[in-house]
């Protein structure tokens, strides 16, 4: 298996932290999207990463898609739960922490017009997302170690990824510690973790 990325997308990150929890070996071939050579409309006509490409030459995406064929490769440590209860809490904390990362990235290519270009309006409605999702993921995990049932899943690898996100791209604006303690307390935690530690978003 291979996957297509990049470096700071918080969805391929979701992806690269599933499969080194899971103890999964796949290659990784990071692309420039705005290369005309990028081989990622090659495996899915949205050209957008995270795209995993199978050992018989299909591909999977998009990150939720990936993430769940990774996690029924192996019994191994389920990320996401079987039982159904408390594999919908699991997946509404991901579809959260991914909603907010939709709106943070929606709001940086935004802000990477120039100044004539930008709708003030529309950054002003995708930082609305953002931190009304951040408000409410944090008053949702409140004092609670992991996000659901006390137990190490998908739903914090989620957050965790958007947390990297937002502070690489909005810490001068927003506050983890101040802000949003919980989340913060979370994110130290995670960062204790081999697998957070080797995908670190780095500053571009």
């Amino acid at each position: 298996m291979k996957l297509l990325y990049t470096i700071n997308s918080p969805y391929a990150r979701k992806v690269r932290i599933v499969a080194a929890e899971k103890h999964i070996e796949m290659a990784l071939e990071e692309v420039v999207l705005a290369a005309h050579d990028c081989p990622v409309k090659l495996y899915n006509p949205l050209g957008k990463v995270p795209v995993l490409i199978l050992a018989d030459g299909d591909s999977l995406y998009d990150s939720r898609v990936i993430v769940e064929y990774l996690d029924n490769r192996t019994p191994l440590a389920h990320l996401i739960p079987q039982d159904q209860g408390a594999k919908i809490k699991v997946r509404r904390w991901e579809a959260l922490a991914d909603g907010v990362c939709d709106a943070a990235v929606a709001t940086m290519l935004e802000q990477r017009k120039s100044a004539q270009a930008q709708d003030e309006n529309f950054i002003a409605r995708q930082m609305g997302k953002v931190t009304l999702g951040l408000q409410a993921l944090n008053d949702d995990l409140g004092k609670n170690k992991w996000c659901v049932n006390g137990i190490f899943s998908l739903a914090d690898i989620a957050v965790g990824c958007m947390l990297g996100y937002v502070n690489l791209r909005f810490g001068s604006v927003i506050n983890l510690t101040t802000q949003y303690p919980n989340l913060d307390r979370l994110q130290v935690a995670l960062l204790k973790r081999q697998s957070f530690k080797e995908s670190l978003p780095i500053p571009n």
